[in-house]
């Protein structure tokens, strides 16, 4: 096992040690003053006086550096839309974002919750709320109005941000109706709604001194200058639901410093992605994957993220595969379930594109049954990792920790001991 077997010990006998030397991952304004401060078992605190900013991390220290290297492609099957944003014009777009937040009373500490499909948008928006120190509330764009009330009225947002409508398999599926009645129902509906209007839905009812148009107010601060609000590093950066199959949803609220260690911590030993490189994640804003591993965590690493809207098999089976060889992908997670639809497709549009910039797929968010894994597997001929986490974690807390040397790779089921299984 070599230097994963110190790599782990490390970890376990000295996580101040450990955890000093992964927040070198990150830039801080100002440097931790204590790694974990646990003098309030079990509630324990992360890089206690470090002053820190998300969005800095994920978009500034690289535009300084590469302002021209891509930062985000946005990518929709659904109105055949398809655009390249550099680290510069990403941090022109989210200080644009920034700015109508502030206008619109937007502060730190302030909740905006974010109603919205796959569209670049929805991440300006996610990455303003960092900037400015808001706390951001992603909920999924095909949650009906009574689970988004439930959400306006925890999280108690002074605007949210939303949009005409989504696309599923060629179809609008129209938002604000919802956002309407979710609105009436709730107790505490917000003051202000930004609406990015698609052109999906003619005619939507817009509610007077509520509703403002974002393509108005970005005209109005196209030169928006906004710095970075600096956090303390156990300050709040999002708050995101779980689904609420298993009870009343709970609301997770995620720190700063911690949240933004690990994700670099997890980009470099576990998703293997660095800086240049593509990241591919097939899932959306409105579920953890979307925060950690279409968002924050590739642009903390300084990689290009896709984001993507549509099914995997419109307009046919080999869509993703076709994006992973434009955008010369590296690194791609998704679901079970997704592979599961594409096994069901012909077999011949995983070998139709060049895949061989891609070093591995991730799975994660249900069980890895072995059939779909030892299908998958062997048609891209890669490693396929399961990971396990949660809403609750943030980022993976059982994987194969590919950066580090003397890894155990993944193995095929049939090589596995009996007892193992």
């Amino acid at each position: 096992m070599g230097k994963y077997a110190e790599f782990f010990k490390r970890s376990i006998e000295q996580p101040e040690a450990f955890w000093s030397e992964e927040a070198k991952l990150v830039d801080w304004h100002k440097p931790p003053q204590t790694i974990r401060d646990y003098s309030k078992p079990p509630f324990v605190k992360w890089f206690s006086g470090g002053e820190i900013n998300l969005c800095y991390n994920a978009v500034d220290r690289h535009a300084a550096k590469r302002p021209n290297a891509r930062a985000l492609v946005y990518v929709s099957t659904e109105t055949n839309e398809e655009k390249i944003y550099s680290f510069a014009e990403l941090k022109s777009e989210v200080m644009r974002m920034a700015a109508i937040m502030k206008s619109l009373g937007v502060g730190k500490g302030d909740r905006v919750l974010v109603y919205m499909p796959m569209i670049a948008e929805a991440t300006f928006a996610i990455l303003a709320c960092a900037r400015i120190g808001a706390i951001h509330s992603v909920v999924f764009g095909g949650f009906a109005s009574g689970s988004l009330a439930t959400r306006i009225d925890d999280a108690k947002p002074k605007l949210i941000v939303s949009s005409d409508a989504g696309m599923r398999g060629g179809k609008a599926v129209p938002y604000k109706h919802l956002l309407d009645e979710a609105c009436k129902l709730s107790e505490f509906p917000p003051a202000k709604v930004l609406m990015i209007d698609r052109g999906l839905d003619k005619g939507w009812p817009k509610v007077a001194g509520r509703d403002v148009d974002y393509a108005e107010l970005r005209a109005q601060h196209m030169n928006a200058e906004v710095p970075c609000e600096w956090m303390e590093s156990s300050e709040p950066s999002y708050i995101l639901y779980t689904s609420g199959t298993t009870g009343k949803p709970k609301g997770v609220q995620r720190d700063t410093g911690g949240y933004a260690v690990a994700l670099a911590s997890s980009m470099k030993h576990i998703f293997t992605g660095f800086e240049g490189e593509t990241m591919f994640s097939t899932s959306d804003i409105g579920w953890v994957v979307g925060h950690s591993y279409i968002i924050y965590g590739p642009l903390i690493a300084g990689m290009c993220t896709v984001m993507y809207e549509g099914t995997p098999i419109r307009p046919d089976p080999g869509i993703w595969w076709q994006l992973v060889e434009k955008y010369k992908v590296n690194v791609m997670f998704s679901a079970p379930t997704a592979i599961r639809v594409l096994k069901k497709s012909d077999n011949s549009w995983l070998h139709k594109y060049d895949l061989s910039s891609l070093k591995h797929l991730f799975l994660a968010g249900e069980p890895l049954d072995q059939p779909t894994h030892e299908w998958i597997m062997g048609e891209l001929n890669l490693p396929v990792i399961d990971n396990y986490w949660q809403t609750e974690t943030g980022w993976p807390i059982l994987a194969t920790v590919r950066g580090v040397e003397g890894h155990q790779d993944q193995v095929r089921y049939a090589e596995l001991p009996s007892v193992w299984l």
